[in-house]
C-alpha cells in the first residue's frame, strides 16, 4: 500500500533542541494537549524511540501483527524524507501516517498534533508513534504518549546505554534487540540490562529478536496491552 498522505514540517515549524527554553516549554504544553485529546478518545499512544537501524520499525511490525485482532491500531512513522518504512507497516492493514521532518532529527508535539488531525480518533484504540532514528534529540521532546519505548541493538556496541542516558531516564520499556548477534558482536545483553537499571530502575528491559519475534510478547506484557 502506497503512503500518499504525508505530514510535512513547514518552514520554521520544528521545535529545535538548540533553541531557547520557551520552545521546549511550548512543545511540552502541546504534548499535554495531545495527551488530553488521546485520553478523551480512549486512545493509548506509545512513542517508540531508538537510533537508525536499531529495529524500531521491525518491532512495530511485530507488535501490529500480534495486536491488530485485539485493538484498532494506527501508526505514525517519523522520517526525514521518505515513506519507505511507513509503506512496510501499512501492508499489515493498519492506518499509517508518514511524518517527514525534512532535516530535523526528531518529531515534536506540533507535528504529532497535525498527524492526529488525519485520524478518526473514535476509530482507534492504540497508536504507535515511531520517532526519527536518534538517541539524543527525542529525549527532550515529549509527544503526548502514555508510554515510551527505547530500542537499542547489540550491533550498536556495548556502550549505547551509558553513552545516551537521558533518553532512558523517562522510558517505560527498554528493548535490547538483535540478541541473536550478541555473541558475534561480543556484547553482553545482561550488561546492557544492568546499564538500563542503573539509569532507570523503573524501566522494564526486554531482550528481543524482532526478525523472528522472540521477546515481542514480553514487550506487549511490559506495555500492559
Amino acid at each position: 500500500m502506497k503512503i500518499e498522505d504525508v505530514v510535512k514540517a513547514e518552514e520554521g515549524e520544528i521545535f529545535d533542541i538548540e533553541l531557547d527554553e520557551s520552545l521546549l516549554k511550548a512543545n511540552a504544553e502541546l504534548a499535554e494537549q495531545n495527551r488530553a485529546l488521546l485520553r478523551k478518545h480512549g486512545v493509548t499512544a506509545v512513542d517508540v524511540m531508538g537510533s537508525i537501524g536499531a529495529g524500531k520499525t521491525s518491532l512495530i511490525e511485530k507488535l501490529v501483527q500480534k495486536l491488530k485482532t485485539r485493538y484498532r491500531i494506527a501508526v505514525f512513522k517519523g522520517d526525514l524524507t521518505t515513506t519507505i518504512d511507513a509503506e512496510k507497516i501499512s501492508r499489515h492493514g493498519v492506518k499509517t501516517v508518514a511524518i517527514n521532518t525534512g532535516n530535523e532529527c526528531h518529531l515534536d508535539a506540533n507535528l504529532v498534533r497535525k498527524a492526529l488531525s488525519r485520524l478518526d480518533l473514535n476509530g482507534i484504540d492504540l497508536l504507535f508513534i515511531e520517532n526519527v532514528g536518534n538517541l539524543i534529540c527525542p529525549a527532550d521532546f515529549p509527544l503526548g504518549s502514555e508510554k515510551r519505548i527505547v530500542v537499542v541493538s547489540v550491533t550498536e556496541g556495548p556502550y549505547m546505554v551509558v553513552k545516551h542516558p537521558f533518553i532512558f531516564m523517562d522510558t517505560d520499556v527498554a528493548v535490547i534487540n538483535k540478541i541473536d548477534l550478541a555473541e558475534a558482536m561480543g556484547v553482553s545483553v545482561e550488561k546492557l540490562r544492568e546499564d538500563v537499571k542503573k539509569i532507570n530502575p523503573n524501566a522494564v528491559t526486554v531482550a528481543t529478536n524482532c526478525r523472528t519475534g522472540e521477546g515481542v510478547d514480553q514487550v506487549i506484557a511490559a506495555l500492559k496491552l
